[in-house]
């Protein structure tokens, strides 16, 4: 555990500050757009909760100022640096502009009162997942399995223990989102506390209705802001397991313990804590019906034998109603922190996937960029090769109507008609050239040209599209290509260094939070432990006193003086053997 420990990437020395360039070292990308939200400075009062789950000492940084400009009431008084608490007062059964009932849960934050049922809270988890892609978000309690519809059809939504569940785990997921430096600013959240808001409306609005379908083709610090779309359009979008050229190591090192803390949760603590709890609650069940037991039969005695024989089940009874205790603290304080930690080291791994993600995009447009370059290097290149050919076929054209075949330019003079007046005869020097592609049927060719001019012709008729048409159309579409991938590269540079700074602040946020709960977590299961022992002892001591007056049995010899008690819990025992037989 110790080796596992000595891999953590995350920063765990809060007087050290996390370096944000740390996470690029190996990318050479231009420096980040400003987050559309600016990190909050906490009050350096630590809200807690009633329960000591989740820790108070999750945000353990001195703060020196406070948020001063409010958006609205919710704001406000989230931010007042009192010890505030949201709490989930109550689970009700409603129908309320629905065919069939729900469990709607009341959330009291402050003076406002708000009702959700459960698919809202999740949809407003999913709406800043997408907000704030690169920050963990709280999780909230799993939906119901299959095998829980399969054994309890129709009672599974109205399941006492699941509910009270829920209840418990939405509340610790919006005190988690109220004490977070950037998730406790955004309005959506301060709109799902106030109860006179629908919660349809805010889903249907901004910034809500702006969120991309995909939030790889969007800006990391506003996914919203779509001033940049056509940009972003041009980004490939990569799968999650696509290989890098040149990763990150530290984002390497993160996924690495990532994953070997997903399997110590999810694997041998969460099996065993599961197995404990069972074995709990069959040993709860055994001591209530062993304390009917001796309780029923104190009725058929009577005397010591019966006040000892009920105080003996009194006790058992106080041990099984300790344990059923013991069982519940155990759920609250161990077993559901536990699994919400699980839960946390899946969403660290969508995190870091969307890092990856947005990694393999960086070098993925720079490789599209550079096919693009070297693609527009042909397409000019074959441009100066068309144009030195008809510059060659036009010289060729030329030569050949001077060739020794053709008329010279005095015979040509000395051939026109006496009529003719002079201004309408050929000028010295000018030449008729024949329309391109066809043949001049009045002038002979060059020696070697007709080849050339019958092969050009035929290519002209078999193509629709002229070839230094497309060609030149092909170099413009290249070109404006190469100026999107260039601008999207841009984008992309500046997303990925905000990504890993980002991602890697909030890691090391995580990981103090981490360290505080899983503290308070152990220290609960101790006193949890030591208070289960203690009321038991009191149980069994005062059980012992009652069964010490119960009279020895009246044919047992009494002591001689000689004889002395042997010591231990031996000598108390009573012979059986001598008690039947009478000695």
């Amino acid at each position: 555990m110790d080796n596992f420990e000595d891999e953590n990437p995350f920063e765990t020395d809060v007087d050290h500050v996390p370096s944000e360039t740390s996470s690029t070292s190996k990318v050479n990308i231009s420096a980040p757009s400003s987050p559309r939200h600016p990190t909050r400075v906490l009050s350096p009062t630590s809200p807690t909760l009633s329960r000591p789950f989740p820790s108070s000492g999750t945000n353990r940084h001195p703060q020196s100022t406070y948020k001063s400009d409010f958006c609205c009431g919710r704001d406000q008084w989230l931010h007042s640096g009192e010890d505030l608490e949201i709490i989930i007062t109550d689970a009700q059964k409603t129908s309320l502009n629905s065919n069939t009932p729900y469990i709607t849960y009341i959330i009291r934050a402050g003076n406002a009162e708000a009702r959700h049922r459960y698919s809202e809270f999740e949809s407003l988890r999913s709406s800043l997942v997408k907000l704030y892609p690169t920050i963990i978000i709280p999780p909230i309690p799993s939906k119901q399995t299959i095998g829980d519809y399969a054994t309890k059809q129709a009672k599974a939504k109205e399941d006492g223990a699941m509910i009270a569940r829920r209840k418990r785990m939405l509340q610790t997921f919006l005190n988690r989102i109220a004490r977070h430096p950037i998730l406790s600013n955004e309005h959506v959240f301060h709109r799902f506390l106030d109860g006179e808001v629908s919660w349809t409306e805010v889903l249907h609005s901004p910034p809500l209705s702006l969120l991309p379908k995909n939030t790889l083709k969007a800006p990391s610090h506003n996914p919203t802001d779509q001033s940049a779309a056509s940009a972003y359009a041009a980004l490939p979008n990569p799968s999650a397991t696509h290989p890098l050229r040149n990763p990150d190591q530290r984002s390497v090192d993160s996924e690495i313990f990532t994953n070997k803390f997903a399997n110590h949760l999810s694997g041998p603590m969460e099996k065993v804590t599961r197995r404990t709890l069972k074995r709990w609650s069959e040993n709860a069940q055994d001591y209530s019906e062993l304390g009917a037991a001796l309780n029923g039969y104190s009725l058929n005695e009577s005397g010591a034998l019966a006040a000892a024989m009920e105080k003996t089940g009194q006790a058992v009874d106080t041990t099984y109603m300790s344990t059923t205790r013991l069982l519940q603290e155990l759920e609250q304080n161990f077993s559901e922190p536990l699994h919400e930690y699980a839960q946390f080291a899946v969403i660290i791994k969508k995190l870091l996937s969307y890092r990856h993600q947005k990694h393999v995009q960086y070098e993925m447009t720079q490789d599209a960029l550079e096919n693009k370059r070297e693609m527009l290097e042909e397409y000019e290149k074959s441009e100066r090769e068309a144009k030195r050919l008809d510059e060659a076929l036009s010289k060729g054209r030329v030569n050949g109507l001077r060739s020794p075949g053709s008329p010279t330019e005095g015979e040509e003079g000395q051939s026109q008609p006496q009529n003719q007046p002079p201004d309408e005869a050929e000028e010295p020097g000018s030449t008729y050239l024949p329309p391109h592609p066809g043949p001049n049927p009045y002038k002979r060719r060059a020696p070697g040209m007709g080849f050339l001019n019958a092969l050009s012709y035929t290519i002209h008729g078999m193509m629709d599209v002229d070839p230094e048409t497309a060609r030149r159309s092909s170099i413009s579409k290249t070109r404006e290509t190469i100026s999107q991938l260039e601008d999207a590269l841009h984008l992309s540079a500046q997303d990925l260094k905000y990504s890993s700074s980002t991602i890697q602040a909030d890691l090391d946020r995580f990981q103090r939070q981490k360290v505080a709960d899983l503290r308070e977590m152990t220290i609960s299961m101790a006193r949890i432990h030591r208070d289960w022992c203690k009321k038991n002892l009191e149980a069994w001591q005062a059980a012992k006193k009652e069964i010490e007056k119960i009279p020895d049995h009246p044919n047992k010899r009494p002591p001689s003086p000689e004889a002395r008690p042997v010591p231990g819990p031996s000598g108390l025992r009573r012979d059986s053997t001598a008690t039947v037989n009478g000695r």
